[in-house]
Formats: structure tokens, sequence, C-alpha cells
């Protein structure tokens, strides 16, 4: 039977045994979807790396000879703003606007911030003393990568949530199953978070600081609208994917009290295992691109308009690549893995999440000799597009001192 269900509760519960199936029958078109799925490595990383392929089609075709579903008129605010995004552009359009962004995200950037990420957690996790159980998404994954971005962005703390709330409501369009009532909130949260960028841009023309709006405002050749979208996926790809990163991987060490032992015993592993709990269960698991000229891939036939769909979570336990896929090995060293993407498009983003993952894991690892789940299986959200856990109730205990 090819193609899947990507609703179906045990699908949403633990999709990987579908993926296991899709890599053996290969290549197939779901035209519930529109989509053309890949789900082996390597035709995932060929498309990945392959510029007939793009985030974009509007510089190729009309929009009348396209899938509509991409790109929704009737959701103007979020058509201009998100699929207006440079993440969303190919180049030159594209390297334009990344290029004002990408001295931010540097590695060096990055680990500049790795003292502050690590004392967030640990605020956290202090504020959390003496509770044998609490939410870990709650109280631990959703508040680091918010408070992260939002003083990257130079954003006031008691704004935060309200940054949360647009968020949310802004990525369910991505899904196939948004309803007609989420795309109409969709619309007024990215309404309502453009104004407030915009008073933001101004206040930081009137006295720049040394945030990364300022930086972005003194930017010569970046329009207002640019400058708006941008911040907005900064602040959704900067704390969404993150949190369900941080999630997945909490919970992989509570099922799997061997990973969290070995972390214990040699906080040297933390950075192989930050990498390794991204590939064995990402917090982004489809991500589309267009078909920008006829081509065939693993002897499909494609043709310029059609799009594809990319199963990355699938892609990052194929057997061909991955010894063992479906054990996390904390030491694995050869991690290809696709979490982040490949080519143009490489997530922006990855030098920051690298080291907030590994801050997290680390603080959690210090902390507590035990994480167990206080249910069987918490819940998750209804989305091939993002995939992590809503709540988990989680159940710590000192234990003895790492090794």
């Amino acid at each position: 039977m090819t193609g899947f269900d990507a609703y179906d509760p045990e699908f949403v519960r633990d999709p990987y045994p579908t993926y296991a199936r899709l890599r053996d029958e290969g290549p197939f078109y779901d035209e519930r979807w529109g989509l053309t799925f890949f789900s082996r490595h390597r035709d995932v990383t060929a498309i990945l790396r392959d510029r007939r392929f793009g985030r974009d089609i509007r510089h190729v075709l009309p929009l009348d000879q396209v899938d509509r579903r991409t790109y929704p008129e009737h959701l103007p605010q979020w058509y201009r703003m998100v699929r207006g995004s440079f993440i969303d552009l190919e180049p030159p359009e594209h390297t334009r606007i990344r290029s004002a962004v990408n001295r931010a995200f540097t590695k060096s950037r990055a680990e500049v911030k790795r003292e502050s990420i690590g004392a967030i957690a640990a605020d956290l996790l202090d504020a959390l003393a003496g509770r044998e159980e609490f939410d870990a998404i709650a109280d631990f994954a959703a508040p680091v990568p918010v408070a992260v971005i939002s003083d990257m962005m130079g954003v006031p703390r008691d704004h935060r949530q309200q940054l949360l709330d647009w968020s949310h409501a802004i990525v369910r369009v991505f899904d196939l199953n948004v309803t007609p009532a989420e795309e109409q909130a969709a619309e007024r949260a990215v309404g309502e978070f453009a104004a407030y960028l915009r008073e933001l841009v101004l206040a930081r023309r009137a006295e720049p600081g040394t945030d990364l709006i300022s930086e972005l405002v003194g930017t010569v050749g970046l329009p207002d609208d640019d400058l708006i979208a941008t911040c907005i996926l900064i602040l959704n790809a900067g704390h969404e994917a993150t949190v369900h990163a941080i999630g997945n991987g909490i919970l992989a060490m509570a099922r799997y009290p061997e990973v969290l032992a070995a972390v214990r015993a040699d906080p040297g592993l933390l950075p192989t295992l930050t990498d390794e709990l991204l590939r064995w269960d990402p917090p982004l698991h489809m991500f589309e691109r267009w078909v920008l000229e006829d081509l065939d891939v693993a002897g499909v036939p494609l043709r310029q308009g059609d799009k594809v769909g990319l199963l990355f979570a699938a892609a990052n336990r194929d057997p061909a690549v991955f010894p063992d896929p479906d054990r996390i090995d904390p030491a694995r060293a050869d991690n290809p893995h696709v979490a982040f993407g490949l080519g143009t498009h490489f997530c922006l983003g990855a030098p920051l999440a690298r080291v907030e993952l590994e801050e997290v894991f680390g603080a959690l690892s210090r902390r507590f000799g035990t994480l167990t789940p206080a249910v069987a299986e918490p819940p998750r959200t209804a989305s091939l597009v993002f995939h992590g856990v809503d709540s988990l109730p989680l159940r710590v205990g000192i234990g003895t001192a790492p090794g």
C-alpha cells in the first residue's frame, strides 16, 4: 500500500514504521497533498542541493498555473509577510535579504551567547527546585528559545507570551488540515505582529540599540516590508522548531535512560548527542520544494510547476546512511542528518539552535539523574510539518552525581 494518512492518530504518535515502509516502496504521488513524496536520504539530499528545485515558483510561472494553496491570496497579510520572507524566496532576492541577517547567526555569535543561554536554562530549573514533577514543555522547553530570540531582537520580556500566541497561530497555515477559523486567526496574528514590529522599528530608528532589529534598521537597502517579514520569520523560526527539538530530545532522554546516563558520565558527548537527537526525532518532518524545470529524480518524471514533499524524518533514519538508525547513539560522529536542511536554504539559525540544545540538555543532565514521563503518550499536534509534544509531564530525580 503506497501512501499514508498524516493525521491518523497512530501515525501522529509514531510515524517511523510508516516512514520505513515508504523508504522501501520509493517515491509516490499523493493527490490529497498535491505532492510527490521522497523519503530516502539520497533523494532528499539530492533535491535539497539541486537548484532546479526551489522554495518559490512565482519567478517561473504565474500563480494561475500552480497549486494556489501555497499562496493563499485570501489571507493577504499572511501571504505578503510570510511568503514574502527570504526563506520563501530564491536568489537573488533570497541572497540579498539573507546576507543582511546572516552575520547575526554565525557560529561565533552563537558561541558568545552560550553563557547567557546556560544561565536562562539554569534559572528555569532553579525555579522548579523541589518539584518532583513538572511540564517539560511549558516550564522549560518553551521559555528558553523565546527568551533567547526575544533578547536578540530586543523585545521586552513582558511581551513574550504574546509573541508565542502570534507564532502558534501563524504556523498553522503551513499544514494541510488547517481550518478556515485557524486561517483567519493566522491572518489577524500577522497583522497584529507586523503592527507591533513597526512600532519597535520606529523606536530603534529614533534610538538604536545593540539588538538585531537595530542592526536591520541600519542595513542599507532593506525596505520596511522586508525588514518586518524577516523579523516575523526570525521570531517564529527562532522558537517554534527549537521548542519541538528540545521537547523531542527530553522525551527521548526520558524514554531511554541509557542516553541520559551516557551524557552525565561524559558531558563531552553533548555536541554529538544534540545532532543525534535532531536526527532521531527532528522538529520538522516535511518540507516542500517547487520543481522549477522538467527533470527526473529516482526514475520519477517531474514537470515544471509540480511540487515535491521531502520527508526529512524518514531520510534521517535511512539504514543506507545511518547504521542501526532506530537506536540513539550519543557518540554518533558520522551524522549527515537533514534536520537543518541543505543547500541554499540551509537553516540560518542552525549554529544558535545547536548551542541552545547543548545548553538545555547539559543543564538537565547535570541537574537530574532520572527523567521519567508521567504519561505513557504525551499529546502531539496532528501535523506533518511540525513534530513535537504539546505537553510533557515529567518526573525527575536527582540521582547520584555525574561520573
